[in-house]
């Protein structure tokens, strides 16, 4: 199995997020990627390519013109305001009675574009955040070519990114520019399973009035999780996407026993669709290690959730996202990977 990575998302460096009272460094930070990077090359898993370049026409089929021009220049923005601070984030949000005004100002700018504060910018994040939009992209011509496994090791994640909002860590939707990318090149119809601890709410607000792609995602009740206003089980799909998304919301403390048998009804879901291609947002924050979540999946367990997802028999596109135990998301990567590849 190949996977495509860069170091450029190194540049998406510095982030911090709030600690109570404080600030501190965020959990979404390069160790991330590095460690996975670093897994697989001393594991000897596969060959570890580059990403090629791909223009913005790929990424506007998802996202919206003036969002991908508020992401490339608010960094220059920020710093031609004069506002102060290494991260650059929003104070203000548009809500109820207000209206999307095209305000010339920065700070209206970043809430205008984020729907919380949990995604600044630094120097180096468009940078980052476009290629790791390309590593996705690589990702996918290469199951194009015939290939039934591929692995983009994304870093930004990007599952919670809306048509023109950035949130959770996330600018441009990685696993939706994929997907898209499937059916522009011929294929009728594509699902997406995303087993991120997190729902991933920008993947199933950009498809959900679609039937040629069939969303699911095994998350964290968001009664009680971010990103808390979606990923509820009463949210199939609207118009022609009526019945084209699932959700599996599941209680704090779930472990494979009960984790497996939604995933297993998550598959029978797919195996109905009978899609032409399958892209997984793996998240590996349900690691029972992971500092920030409230699940039990072990590292055992992610070669069984991988060998589980390889009895659909699909051409597999594996598209990086969440996990924030630094220490294990390399070792949990290759489980989930090889479990794929053996099953």
């Amino acid at each position: 199995m190949k996977t495509v990575y860069s170091d450029d998302h190194n540049l998406h460096d510095g982030l911090l997020d709030p600690r109570g009272d404080n600030w501190g460094p965020s959990a979404e930070c390069p160790a991330r990627a590095n460690n996975v990077e670093t897994a697989i090359r001393e594991n000897q898993f596969g060959e570890i390519i580059g990403p090629d370049v791909f223009d913005d026409q790929r990424i506007l089929r998802i996202h919206s013109l003036d969002y991908l021009q508020f992401l490339e220049s608010v960094w220059n923005e920020w710093l031609a305001s004069g506002e102060k601070g290494a991260n650059a984030r929003p104070d203000t949000f548009v809500g109820a009675g207000m209206r999307h005004a095209e305000t010339e100002c920065v700070v209206g700018r970043l809430g205008r574009y984020s729907f919380d504060a949990t995604s600044p910018f630094v120097a180096g994040s468009w940078q980052a955040i476009r290629t790791s939009a390309n590593v996705a992209l690589t990702g996918a011509e290469i199951i194009k070519g015939g290939a039934r496994l591929a692995f983009s090791a994304c870093r930004p994640p990007g599952h919670h990114a809306t048509v023109s909002y950035c949130g959770g860590y996330c600018y441009l939707n990685n696993n939706s520019l994929a997907a898209q990318s499937f059916l522009d090149d011929g294929a009728s119809r594509v699902a997406i399973l995303d087993v991120d601890y997190h729902h991933g709410n920008g993947t199933q607000s950009i498809f959900y009035n679609r039937n040629d792609v069939l969303t699911i995602s095994l998350h964290a009740d968001p009664k009680v999780e971010y990103p808390f206003f979606l990923g509820y089980a009463d949210e199939p799909g609207e118009g022609d996407g009526a019945g084209f998304n699932v959700n599996y919301p599941l209680p704090f403390g779930t472990a494979w026993d009960s984790y497996s048998v939604a995933l297993s009804d998550a598959l029978d879901q797919v195996r109905r669709f009978s899609p032409d291609v399958l892209v997984v947002a793996l998240g590996l924050d349900t690691f029972a290690g992971d500092p920030t979540t409230f699940f039990e999946i072990t590292t055992d367990d992610f070669t069984r959730m991988g060998a589980a997802i390889a009895s659909l028999k699909l051409p597999t596109l594996v598209v990086l996202e969440g996990g924030y135990s630094v220490d294990w998301i390399g070792q949990n990567t290759v489980n989930f990977l090889g479990g794929l590849e053996d099953g």
